[in-house]
């Protein structure tokens, strides 16, 4: 039987419960075993009628991206959705309100903009909605019930998130949510079933994993709640404040803190000062916190204080587009404080991947006694996904911390020791016979401020050598290759929320016949050369797709590695199609090597 691979857009305007019917779709289906990747697109505004589009992909087996035409479309509001008609597949089928509470004008309404080739069902979702529960505005629910009538879903799965979704309003307001659904499934039940749209049925669960439905700032909040975290200092801010949210009521619980600042400077300063006190402290921001931290940043990078910074990045420059998304603060990241301030950055590919992150980045602050940056963006940030989790406990160290060598009477502690690894004996304030000094000045191995040449090369040295550790960390995937091995004729390099789109793309060219392999990169600095020299050498070429417009990325291996790369660079505000990846390799493949962008 042919796997399951169905996604299903909705697309209204604020208020239509858009976003909220997408979230029920995806946690219905994924209740029942099936797979997900979803991601919602809203307006900036905090109140107002901009567009509201949710998209979910449900497949039997794991998939790495969104699909650029949907199979089933649903039209909550004409206005917004109209412009979109085109993204839904030939013999894909579209679901609209067949009666309008008014007239409509010549051309405004959705049935008039169907495609050739698509499956109108247009039904009366105002009507039963007012009939079902007294009023028009459970039209949302009404709509799912109808997709899951009509596509055979089980009912039992939707009822249960909804009544988990608005039991905090009440019973009533559960009943009334329940009551529309109940309408819109025997309609779509009792709908006599057009176009090639099927659920596949699933077998037995495997036992021995959990599977979750985690969006990436869920699942950095859980990482960080599986690492430990003490302390969290953060400032609201699109799209990381999810972040802080869900731990100001998950830390209390178990007895950690949580601090709202009064701006993102004072945030990543108290993050280094509990940092410094020996918790495991971190905030989260986007482009513009970032800045406005990078001082700080290099403050923990001279004193050896760990901490943890999650950035979510968006459109930029400047506050930019806080809701598109946008992989363009890598630079930033890397060099946004002044002097030679390297410290450890890490970008995650998948919602999975943010968990895992999360949780190592704090054993990497520890051990290499270093800020630890996780890139995100807001299409990583805001993406939902199924994720298997282990059900045998978190894999995270808990006390990264490098053994402290016992003193010998009289033996004076140097908290910045040179070491062969590069790596100071670190001791935490209180620690008997252990009192030093940190300072933002270049300083001694006692702590103590020094200008000296000898030793600002020799502390320069120390703090970048000791992170080269960070590439053999344990249990941390630095980077890997996918597709086909040895030598191919296209390589796909990527980075961040961007991979998936890749991986897809390579699954489509290998399909096609060409010879493709993929490596994602997760450790940005410090870099892994060797593994991405090594991938580079096995390609005919290399074409690097990024979500920025200068080409970040492809600046940086082409500057460390010296080689050539293909650039696609693109600012969508949105992710990048898996569609213009593919047919930049289906053109390398066959010989054209002008590097573009646009």
């Amino acid at each position: 039987m042919k796997a399951t691979d169905i996604q299903i857009a909705l697309c209204g305007s604020a208020g239509d419960g858009t976003i909220a019917a997408g979230d029920i779709l995806r946690n219905a289906v994924a209740r029942a075993g099936y797979r997900v990747i979803s991601f919602d697109v809203y307006p900036p505004e905090i109140r107002g009628f901009g567009k509201c589009i949710s998209r979910v992909r449900i497949t039997t087996e794991q998939s790495y991206a969104l699909k650029r035409q949907s199979d089933v479309f649903v039209s909550l509001d004409d206005s917004h959705a109209i412009p979109h008609v085109g993204e839904v597949r030939p013999d894909g089928a579209v679901i609209f309100e067949s009666q309008p509470v008014a007239t409509v004008a010549e051309g405004h309404h959705i049935s008039g903009h169907i495609h050739p080739g698509h499956i109108p069902y247009g039904i009366p979702l105002r009507e039963l909605s007012e009939k079902s529960t007294g009023g028009g505005r459970s039209r949302n629910l009404v709509v799912l019930g109808y997709i899951a009538g009509l596509l055979g879903l089980a009912a039992e799965h939707f009822l249960s998130i909804i009544e988990k979704k608005f039991t905090k309003q009440g019973s009533e307001v559960v009943s009334r949510n329940q009551a529309g659904f109940h309408a819109g499934f025997q309609a779509g039940a009792a709908t006599f079933k057009l176009d090639n749209v099927f659920f596949t049925p699933l077998g037995a669960p495997h036992g021995s994993e959990q599977v979750v439905m985690l969006s990436g700032n869920a699942a950095v909040a859980q990482g960080c709640m599986d690492a430990h975290l003490d302390t969290f200092f953060g400032y609201p801010i699109t799209p990381a404040t999810s972040i802080m949210e869900r731990l100001a009521v998950a830390l209390p619980k178990r007895g950690a803190r949580l601090l709202q600042t009064e701006d993102e400077i004072s945030a990543m300063a108290a993050s280094i000062g509990a940092g410094f006190a020996g918790a495991r402290a971190a905030t989260a921001t986007s482009g513009p916190g970032l800045a406005l931290m990078s001082e700080m940043i290099g403050l923990a990078t001279m004193a050896e204080v760990p901490c943890v910074v999650f950035v979510s990045q968006r459109g930029g420059p400047s506050t930019g587009m806080p809701t598109k998304t946008e992989q363009s603060d890598l630079n930033a990241a890397l060099y946004g404080s002044p002097g030679d301030s390297q410290h450890i950055v890490i970008a995650p590919t998948n919602v999975e991947g943010c968990y895992r992150c999360a949780g190592k980045a704090f054993e990497m602050a520890e051990r290499y006694q270093t800020p630890v940056i996780v890139l995100l963006d807001l299409y990583l940030s805001n993406r939902y996904e199924t994720v298997t989790l282990a059900v045998s406990g978190p894999p995270f160290n808990l006390n990264a911390n490098k053994p402290r060598p016992r003193l010998e009477a009289g033996e004076v502690y140097k908290r910045y020791a040179l070491t062969d690894d590069g790596i100071s004996p670190r001791a935490i304030p209180g620690d008997a016979g252990c009192m030093h000094v940190i300072t933002g000045l270049e300083h001694n191995e006692l702590g103590r401020p020094s200008d000296q040449e000898e030793m600002h090369a020799a502390m320069s040295r120390k703090r970048h050598d000791k992170l080269l550790g960070a590439l053999q960390h344990p249990d941390f995937t630095v980077s890997k290759r996918f597709g086909d091995p040895g030598r191919v004729k296209v390589g796909l390099l990527s980075w961040g929320s961007t991979f998936g789109e890749c991986l897809e793309a390579m699954f489509m060219a290998q399909a096609e016949g060409i010879p493709c392999a993929a490596m994602k990169v997760v450790m940005l600095a410090p870099f892994p050369v060797q593994p991405v020299a090594d991938f580079m050498a096995d390609c005919d070429v290399v074409l690097v797709p990024e979500c920025n417009y200068e080409g970040q990325f492809a600046h940086l291996v082409q500057g460390i590695l010296a080689k050539p790369v293909v650039r696609l660079s693109r600012v969508p505000g949105s992710p990048m199609p898996v569609e213009a990846i593919l047919g930049e390799v289906r053109r390398l493949a066959r010989g054209a090597v002008t590097a573009i962008a646009s």
